[in-house]
Formats: structure tokens, C-alpha cells, sequence
């Protein structure tokens, strides 16, 4: 019966990020997967599927408004299965990537379901199909999430599907209808809009992604509209017909809309079930999750949990990071922090990325800060590539000039926030410094030097 000082249920972000810092600081790691290779949901269909088509539906929008690519009517239009071919290459690529990851950190895979006998032992099956028992000193759970089913939702229907099995679209679709506007939901909204399909987005809550800084939302809103979505705020589903041809969605409010297909986004849950959690005493919540302390340990001390498995911010982002301080913490070391603030990237078209403090709540806290803003429009670089939708926006202390809040709404806002990341933690958190910094021209980064002397102009 083999030991290991770790075991590691799932090889997504978490379980990459742990396994990964285990090896390295000496211990004998191993990774139970479930699937026949290795990066999980994200690899395999989250993340990376669906970032990967976001791009090539925003290149062919790009393509289809410029009029120097191509003469007038003549559009490309691709069917969505076209789209997703490039879908496969990116995640072959990924999985060959992170399989020598391993081999390279003599981490040892098994390709299996994994199974908790007893707080010590854990069962897997070989390939042949016989029972193999793996002791073990640690264990972290990075069984990563799925999409929420409700009971009464057929997911066996061929027009029903969430946001997983939608990348096995294999059929036309003129119009569909997403339940759920979260970050899913919208990033999926305007993927389907840019090719060509209507949109009903329905929202259960008041308005898109109300986490966000209002400004954002609504600019996210306003945006989605102008591609052609129809947003219904503040509905709730009452039942969904099921017809060969089509499906109708019967809100509560009395309103019917009938779709080619729907696509299902509202909430996720933790991927706990046949865990065997109930032989080790680990307790989850209603939705599967698993409660974690400071250091990501579960009720059973020796056991941990890391990524969309124990719920909040679920980004695979934070997940890596958060494998990695629960192994940190395993061989006794403080040089990976808890995860606490982390920055949004939502890859609707266009980006939204945020970091820190909202005018929300710096308003709710009575904290006198000011706003520094940069419209894309305005900016050369964005006037040049064609991409003038969107905005940065700065928050700041009015006495201190410390930032508090770094919000984006355009065209690589997911990379242009951590130029505002690096800053608030770099030890010269200072709006002036944006201010007296030079900045490449033209650049889209040369927005946090417009921003801030938008700011200091307001002090004055």
C-alpha cells in the first residue's frame, strides 16, 4: 500500500498549486483525477474553452466592423461549432503543459475517482479495474465546483444546457435564453450576441453584477444592450417547457419566452458527492461546500480544501494560490499568504476587471475619497486599434491620495488592473505617482496617468 505525505483530489488550479509547492519543498505528492488527464474544469470546460472562444468571437466581431478588412456586406459569419474548433487545440496545448508539470515534479497521477475509506486511506482504481488503497499523512480536497441543476430543469433535453455541456452546441440556434446574469451568464450573453444570436438575459437580481462599482454596471448594461441583449431584471423562473423544436421559460411575472435553446447559469455547486466525506467527519454546506479556516483546513485538521470545492471568490486565479498556502501551511511555512483581495476579470465583451474598494461602499464607510476617470475614447492607443469602448477609474483617499479602488470596463481591463494591483501593494501607494510617472505613448497603461491627473484636477 503506497504513502504519501499528500494526497490531492483534483488537478485543477487548486490542486496544481498544491501539488506543485508540496514537491518542490520535499514531500511525496499524489494527485487523484478523475478525468483521463489533468487541469480539471478549468482546462478542460471552464475556464479555458470558454475564455478561448470569447476570442475568437471578439476577433470576428472586430473583423465585421472594420471596413478596411473587408468591403460592405460582405460579413463573416461562423457557426458555433466552427467557433469552438480552436477551443480543442488550446486545451490539448494546456493539458500537454501541466501533464509534464508533473512528471517533471515526480508527482505521482492516478486517473480515478477518489474515495476517503478512512481518515488516512484513500481508494482509487487502476485502469484494469482493481481496487487500490492510498495511505496518507495530508489530504487537500480541489474537487473544484459544478453548474446548480435544479430538480425540475430537464438537463437530459437536447435544447437544455448549462454552462458546462453548452460547448457541445451542435445545432443552429437563432435565439437562446439565459437564465442567471452573473459572470457566467453575462460573459456568455455577449459571446452569443457577437455571433449573431438574440439574447434574453434574465436576471433574478436588480441589476447585472451589482459586486461591481455601479458606474461599471451600468456601462456593462448599456453596452450588452447596444450589442442587442435583452436583459429582464428581477425575474424568477416559475417552470421551462420542453419542445422538439424549441423551449419556453414561464416567469413568475406571467411573461412566456419561447428560444431555440436555454442556457442555465444560475449558481454553482461543490463537487463533494461520493467523496466519502462522511467517513472522515468533514461537514459541507447546502451547496456543497466545504467550510475552511484561516489556513484552509476543514473541521479534520489534516485534511484541507482549496478552490470553487469550499466556494468564494471562485476564480482559478485565487484557487492556485489557495492550493499553495494549504500546502504552505502542511510543511510549516508562512511564505504564501491566505487569500484576501483578489481582482475580478470578467471576460464579457469588453473585459471588466476590478480591484479593492467600490464608491458603494467607500460611500456606506464615510471615507472622503474622489475619483480620477480615463475614458478609452479619449486615448490614442484605443483610437488607433478601434477598441474606444470603456473607461479606468480610480478611487482615492482625498487626503492621502492612497488608492482604494481600481475599477476597468474595456479592452484588456484584465490585464491593465494589475498595473493599479502592483501600485496599491508596492509600498508607494499614491495617486501621484501615476501622476509623475511616464508612461509609454501610445499605451492603454497611459490611462492611470489621464486618470490621475483627472483626479487631482477634482482636489482643486
Amino acid at each position: 500500500m503506497p504513502f504519501y505525505d499528500a494526497v490531492i483530489l483534483g488537478s485543477g488550479p487548486a490542486g496544481e498549486g498544491a501539488a506543485m509547492k508540496l514537491s518542490k519543498e520535499g514531500q511525496r505528492v499524489a494527485v487523484v483525477e478523475n478525468r483521463t488527464s489533468v487541469g480539471g474544469s478549468c482546462a478542460h470546460s471552464g475556464t479555458i474553452p470558454s475564455k478561448t472562444l470569447r476570442q475568437s468571437v471578439w476577433q470576428l466581431m472586430r473583423y465585421n466592423r472594420d471596413p478596411l478588412l473587408h468591403r460592405a456586406g460582405e460579413l463573416r459569419q461562423f457557426t458555433f461549432d466552427q467557433i469552438l474548433q480552436r477551443t480543442q487545440k488550446v486545451i490539448a496545448q494546456q493539458v500537454e503543459l501541466r501533464t509534464r508539470f508533473y512528471t517533471r515534479n515526480d508527482v505521482d497521477l492516478y486517473f480515478s475517482p477518489g474515495s476517503f475509506i478512512d481518515p488516512q486511506t484513500l481508494e482509487v482504481h487502476t485502469p484494469e479495474g482493481s481496487r487500490e488503497l492510498l495511505q496518507f499523512k495530508h489530504a487537500i480536497i480541489a474537487t473544484g465546483a459544478r453548474p446548480y441543476h435544479p430538480s425540475d430543469i430537464d438537463f437530459n433535453h437536447p435544447r437544455v444546457f448549462d454552462s458546462d455541456d453548452i460547448l457541445k452546441l451542435d445545432f443552429s440556434v437563432r435565439k437562446i435564453i439565459i437564465y442567471g446574469a452573473g459572470v457566467i451568464g453575462c460573459e456568455y450573453a455577449s459571446i452569443f450576441e457577437g455571433m449573431g444570436v438574440k439574447v434574453d438575459l434574465i436576471n433574478t437580481q436588480d441589476a447585472l453584477l451589482s459586486f461591481l462599482d455601479d458606474e461599471i454596471s451600468d456601462a456593462l448594461s448599456h453596452y450588452l444592450r447596444e450589442l442587442g441583449v435583452l436583459i429582464r431584471h428581477h425575474e424568477q423562473y416559475e417552470k421551462l417547457e420542453t419542445l422538439d423544436d424549441s423551449v419556453v421559460l414561464h416567469l413568475k411575472s406571467g411573461k412566456k419566452i419561447r428560444a431555440d435553446a436555454i442556457l442555465w447559469c444560475n449558481g454553482r455547486s461543490g463537487n463533494t458527492q461520493h467523496l466519502g466525506l462522511e467517513n472522515l467527519g468533514v461537514s459541507i454546506n447546502q451547496r456543497g461546500q466545504i467550510p475552511v479556516n484561516e489556513f484552509y483546513q476543514t473541521s479534520q485538521p489534516h485534511i484541507y480544501a482549496a478552490g470553487d470545492v469550499i466556494g468564494w471568490p471562485s476564480l482559478a486565479s485565487a484557487a492556485y494560490d489557495q492550493g499553495r498556502c494549504a500546502a504552505a501551511h502542511i510543511v510549516g511555512s508562512a511564505d504564501v499568504p491566505r487569500v484576501s483581495e483578489v481582482p475580478n476579470g470578467i471576460y464579457t465583451i469588453p473585459e471588466i476587471s476590478s480591484l479593492g474598494k467600490n464608491e458603494a461602499e467607500l460611500t456606506r464607510e464615510q471615507v472622503p475619497y474622489e475619483v480620477g476617470q480615463a475614458f478609452f475614447r479619449h486615448l490614442a492607443r484605443a483610437q488607433i486599434t478601434g477598441e474606444t469602448v470603456g473607461m479606468l477609474k480610480i478611487l482615492f483617499h482625498r487626503e492621502t491620495l492612497e488608492i482604494l479602488g481600481i475599477h476597468c470596463f474595456g479592452d484588456g481591463a484584465s490585464e491593465i488592473v494589475h498595473i493599479g494591483q502592483a501600485v496599491m501593494h508596492g509600498g508607494q501607494n499614491s495617486l501621484r505617482y501615476f501622476a509623475n510617472t511616464t508612461f509609454n505613448y501610445p499605451t492603454m497603461a497611459e490611462a492611470y496617468r489621464v486618470a490621475a491627473l483627472n483626479g487631482l484636477n477634482r482636489l482643486f
